[in-house]
């Protein structure tokens, strides 16, 4: 067992906390999704893909040449 009296161990359990926030949005939002036709997740995924570019864009520029 970690000594709880240690520093840094309140950060660990913040960061914890953190992320079982999201893996419990990322599961609630599966119940929906479960319930929703093709055409209705369909939409879903492209809003999704518009807020993910929207908030982390391409943060390397693309250096391909054709």
């Amino acid at each position: 067992m970690t000594d709880q009296t240690r520093w840094g161990i309140d950060l660990v359990q913040e960061k914890n906390k953190a992320v079982k926030y999201q893996k419990d949005l990322v599961s609630r939002a599966m119940e929906h999704v479960v319930k929703m036709d093709e055409s209705r997740i369909t939409e879903l995924m492209i809003q999704i893909e518009a807020e993910y570019e929207r908030k982390y864009g391409q943060k390397v520029s693309n250096k391909t040449v054709l």
